[in-house]
């Protein structure tokens, strides 16, 4: 098994947000600045590497029947070990993530890997997809959120890009995440449809 094929397949091939569709409701909410953006990542790579570690090492041990259950219950303490370390020591962010941070306990992205892939692989391996997703969620999320930053408040990290423009409310809105999210999609199909010519 090749295993940096593993880790490069979510960043383009089983790409999340782009091509499986999936962790959409932090990719919206949270990306009206780059800060946030990175942030979420961190938080669900975090999230998704340990849990899908955690399914693959317990995966013989858990029944069949209680599956889903035991999976939400390992995500779940993952999200709270995450919760208390943003709160303790950096509130500003954990207030700016609000919501978003307890909602990766039932983020499809994170139970669909432990589902579809760790409860039935090895860790290592389960560990690397947990990374590879993780780091194609994280590309799309800075991208995502760079763009909304640059045009709906004219800054990037918080620094103004060009002194005197006028950004456009509107792309720190949730439309602007729709289009600038329909113009990424537009632009991997594009570049997939030319390699198979």
């Amino acid at each position: 098994m090749n295993y940096f094929n593993e880790f490069k397949k979510g960043i383009w091939q089983k790409n999340p947000v782009l091509v499986l569709n999936l962790g959409l409701c932090p990719a919206i909410a949270v990306t009206t600045s780059v800060i946030n953006s990175l942030w979420m990542a961190l938080a669900l790579t975090f999230v998704l590497v340990f849990s899908n570690m955690l399914v693959s090492l317990l995966k013989n041990f858990i029944p069949s029947s209680i599956r889903i259950p035991v999976y939400i219950t390992i995500i779940a303490t993952l999200v709270t070990v995450v919760e208390l370390v943003l709160n303790a020591f950096y509130p500003g962010i954990y207030k700016s993530l609000g919501i978003y941070v307890p909602l990766i306990t039932v983020n499809c992205l994170v139970l669909g890997r432990a589902e579809a892939f760790a409860s039935k692989n090895g860790i290592f391996i389960s560990v690397l997809d947990g990374l590879g997703i993780g780091a194609g969620f994280a590309l799309i999320l800075f991208f995502l959120g760079a763009l909304r930053e640059i045009l709906g408040a004219n800054t990037f990290f918080g620094y103004t890009v060009i002194k005197g423009m006028q950004p456009s409310s509107m792309m720190i809105l949730a439309p602007g995440a729709f289009f600038t999210l329909g113009i990424m999609l537009w632009g991997m199909n594009a570049i997939n449809s030319g390699k198979k010519d």
